[in-house]
């Protein structure tokens, strides 16, 4: 039986690459003697950074004998807000310097069938409700509703009165809008 002397090159060639290749991956698992010290000239004082990449060891030191803060540390108790701790406290839009653009006839958006100023007025005019909403809700803010003076007031304590009520003792709400689905169904599909 006759191979072709390339074909047993190649097969050799790949057999010893992937002989070489296990044995490097699984020295790399193997148990390791402890090099020699070798003798080397006294280091260079190096600029200390502030930050190193060492790891805590458990107890909370510091891997390294420096008082050099972790890089991950130092990451995570950064406070991106720290400049102005308030930038996203409710009401906080006042204290912003928002503005609406100026417009300048020729140079600004106008829509067709309006001048200028009429456009202005109505930019003006949305500008006044958006802030009023804003106002009224800020003024709402932190109001809450005393739980235990709401369990008192139900009698919670000492009857069972609110469970037969119609509400079961919770309190009711007026919604802006009609849930009932009443107000928007077609003529034919209403009751008379």
């Amino acid at each position: 039986f006759f191979f072709p002397t390339t074909t047993i090159i190649n097969t050799m060639k790949y057999t010893a690459l992937v002989f070489v290749s296990s044995l490097v991956s699984a020295g790399a698992f193997g148990p390791f003697s402890k090099p020699k010290a070798i003798e080397t000239p006294a280091p260079v004082e190096e600029k200390k950074s502030k930050f190193s990449f060492a790891l805590p060891k458990f107890g909370g030191e510091s891997a390294t004998a420096t008082e050099s803060k972790p890089l991950a540390n130092a990451i995570f108790d950064m406070d991106l807000f720290a400049p102005k701790a308030d930038q996203n406290d409710y009401g906080a839009r006042n204290k912003k310097n928002l503005a609406t653009g100026k417009i300048t006839d020729g140079k600004s958006y106008i829509p067709s069938g309006l001048t200028a100023a009429q456009y202005e007025k109505i930019r003006k005019d949305q500008a006044a409700k958006k802030a009023a909403n804003y106002e009224r809700n800020v003024k709402k803010a932190g109001k809450f509703q005393d739980y235990t003076d709401f369990y008192l007031k139900r009698g919670t304590d000492i009857a069972e009165g609110w469970s037969k009520s119609a509400t079961k003792g919770h309190t009711m709400a007026k919604t802006k809008y009609d849930w009932s689905g009443d107000s928007d169904k077609p003529q034919w599909a209403k009751k008379k």
